[in-house]
């Protein structure tokens, strides 16, 4: 049930703000769910594979703002993205990935507090 929330809450964010898997999915489930980062970032990744972001994108696309071309690119770099970044993260001490995540979650926010 507890997994059944955190894709509930992670939906509701990703429809708001277009986030989800990095910055609300794997924190659940290394706190909530007691998996290791590595873990908690695969099973994010398996869990937004098409349809999820589907019906929030099309709801989008018929309000025309979605810009095709743009995100078929960004899809492009995702997927070799991923690929490449599945490859570090599972050479990486856990400690060493969540420290790094920390520190990315840390330069975000204080980027989007400033330009507030």
């Amino acid at each position: 049930m507890e997994f059944l929330a955190i894709g509930l809450v992670a939906g509701v964010l990703s429809g708001l703000f277009g986030i989800g898997g990095g910055v609300v999915i794997v924190p659940a489930l290394v706190l909530l769910g007691g998996m290791k980062p590595e873990t908690a970032t695969g099973t994010s990744l398996a869990a937004l594979l098409l349809p999820v972001g589907a019906l929030g994108a099309w709801h989008y696309h018929q309000h025309g703002f979605v810009q095709i071309r743009v995100a078929l690119w960004i899809a492009l770099g995702l997927t070799l993205g991923a690929w490449l970044g599945s490859h570090l993260a599972v050479k990486l001490p856990a400690p060493d990935l969540q420290r790094a995540f920390a520190l990315f979650l840390v330069v975000v926010a204080v980027h989007l507090w400033l330009s507030a």
